[in-house]
């Protein structure tokens, strides 16, 4: 009974009596033997999945070109008038760059409080699309998919959709969607505290590396003829409408004429559920 179990690699313990008399391998050892010998299905690491590791990678330098300029909407809220726990509850709440300027700049102006809410609820009513387009790649359930609410953002989404498969979409969204997250708020409570001692962060150049980095993850996506008429057309009407309508129409403007024109010319398909499946987009 030694000899047949010795040298084999199985202890005595490995070995169950069947009701027969005969012994036969436990349970446990024949489930690890399934798991890692010819039972296996071989699944790709996100450690070592190449997309999935340019995916971090884009969604950290994302993060970091974003986050850095929460300095300056932390140094203008204080002087808006806005302490620095205010400041904070704002940006942590509301989360949204475009929506926090807005909000401090009417705020600054002697707006009203009606002024604020819709001036900052226009230019944050985006994100509603974002997150239309951003659910199904993401498949998120219960909290998390409140905090993928609360993480849809022009950086996040950006990322997201302009990955190959729907694992390298959920890690750089998830990814550049909490590093921007940490490093705005981060950079936000740095400007608060200095507030002029910074002076204008415009002059170091911060204001154009958020649409900077957002325009780098845009222009590989326009590469076709049709996409990118659709592209400039809203651009244009973006820019026809800001000397007329309040702010953050534009914007809406601009993607609802994108989203009706991409839904006519080629509906979106279903992305696969498997996690190596391509990305569909609209």
């Amino acid at each position: 009974m030694h000899r047949s179990w010795q040298g084999s690699g199985l202890g005595p313990r490995s070995w169950a009596r069947h009701p027969s008399g005969r012994r036969r391998p436990a349970r446990g050892r024949v489930a690890r033997e399934r798991r890692g010998g010819a039972y296996a299905r071989p699944v790709p690491s996100p450690t070592t999945d190449p997309a999935v590791r340019a995916a971090v990678r884009t969604g950290v330098s994302v993060s970091v070109a974003t986050g850095l300029y929460g300095v300056s909407f932390g140094a203008l809220s204080v002087a808006a008038g806005l302490d620095v726990p205010q400041t904070m509850v704002l940006s942590l709440l509301m989360f949204s760059g475009g929506s926090q300027f807005a909000a401090v700049g009417v705020i600054g102006a002697g707006g009203a409080v009606g002024a604020v809410v819709a001036t900052a609820g226009l230019l944050g009513a985006r994100n509603g699309l974002y997150g239309v387009q951003v659910a199904p790649l993401l498949g998120a359930r219960g909290w998390r998919s409140l905090l993928a609410a609360q993480l849809t953002i022009d950086e996040s989404t950006a990322v997201a959709t302009a990955q190959p498969t729907r694992a390298a979409a959920r890690a750089g969204f998830w990814w550049t969607g909490a590093g921007v997250f940490l490093l705005w708020n981060a950079f936000t409570l740095l400007g608060a505290l200095l507030g002029d001692a910074l002076g204008d962060p415009r002059r170091y150049g911060l204001d154009a590396a958020a649409g900077a980095a957002f325009l780098a993850l845009l222009w590989p996506r326009l590469s076709s003829r049709g996409v990118l008429l659709v592209a400039l057309a809203a651009a244009a009407l973006a820019l026809a409408l800001t000397p007329l309508v309040p702010a953050g129409v534009p914007v809406l403007a601009a993607a609802a004429l994108a989203v009706v024109v991409g839904a006519l010319s080629d509906p979106p398909g279903t992305p696969d559920d498997a996690d190596d499946a391509p990305v569909v987009h609209p």
